[in-house]
């Protein structure tokens, strides 16, 4: 698992990030979401193992990205700049619902479609992977993504007896300053022009953030379990014809046990990252 928490990376920033001599390893500032252990690489998304494999990747999307010439850097500069939009976008809207209403009750509804949107507009983050313009596996970052989409989709939107929970409101505001700091690190690395706040923001956010995450979702799939028992939405019973079974329920509790073993790795993992981005610490990891 620790390698396969290294190799994360955030789709179409991770490897802009390289490709424009930022500093080497972003590290995951995702909050995460469940729906695979995996998954809590997350948001959220990217590290570094500092080893020959990786850095074979990283020289392979390299070579790829320079065969498709200015075409794949320039896409890669829109697609940061329109998701950096996009989740600033969410942030305004956010802050205005509270402002005129006083309440988080009716947050979730009014800015749904935009959540929706660009949270499932990260799929071409694997598209990314797959034609070569980031050196991240397809495997982690399809992970990566479609956690995040399994909590929107399958979660939040599915159950809306919980979309008025606190806890929601808990992994909206950490996913959102997560992503502006991710997508905006990613294109001014692009550029060639990565402010040192911007920096310092991609390395220090997380702390808090990151935990807020987790426990907004944990809370939110929390609140959820009630619904699912009594409706059993989702669950596939026996007997039927394909001789199956699944208890959305009980994926539902797999799924937040999962976060035991794997926040404290991963946590672990990324303010290692930070020392050594912020502080020049060499760091010498190991597989578990």
């Amino acid at each position: 698992m620790g390698r396969l928490t290294e190799a994360a990376a955030a789709g179409g920033g991770a490897s802009a990030a390289h490709s424009a001599g930022s500093p080497p390893a972003p590290l995951p500032l995702s909050s995460t979401s469940p729906g695979c252990a995996a998954a809590m690489a997350s948001s959220e998304e990217d590290g570094t193992n500092g080893g020959a494999s990786e850095a074979s990747e990283e020289r392979e999307a390299v070579g790829k990205r320079r065969r498709l010439g200015l075409l794949a850097t320039v896409w890669l500069i829109f697609y940061n700049i329109a998701m950096t939009a996009g989740w600033l976008v969410l942030a305004i809207a956010m802050v205005r619902f509270y402002m005129e209403k006083g309440t988080h009750k009716g947050l979730y509804k009014s800015i749904q479609k935009t959540l929706k949107f660009f949270q499932t507009f990260a799929l071409l983050e694997i598209v990314h992977c797959l034609i070569g313009i980031v050196p991240t596996s397809v495997l982690v970052a399809g992970v990566q993504v479609s956690s995040r989409i399994f909590m929107v989709w399958l979660v939040t939107h599915s159950i809306k007896p919980i979309q008025n929970e606190e806890s929601v409101v808990l992994f909206l505001v950490a996913w959102t300053v997560t992503e502006i700091t991710r997508y905006s690190f990613y294109t001014f690395s692009l550029l060639d022009h990565l402010p040192y706040f911007i920096k310092w923001a991609r390395y220090n956010f997380f702390i808090i953030l990151y935990p807020v995450g987790v426990a907004g979702e944990l809370l939110t799939i929390y609140a959820a379990l009630p619904y699912v028992k009594k409706t059993g939405m989702f669950s596939i019973r026996l007997p039927n014809k394909y001789n199956v079974s699944f208890d959305y329920y009980y994926f539902l509790l797999i799924t937040m046990a999962s976060y035991i073993p794997l926040f404290p790795q991963l946590y672990f993992h990324m303010l290692r990252q930070r020392r050594k981005v912020l502080h020049g610490e060499v760091i010498v990891e190991k597989d578990d």
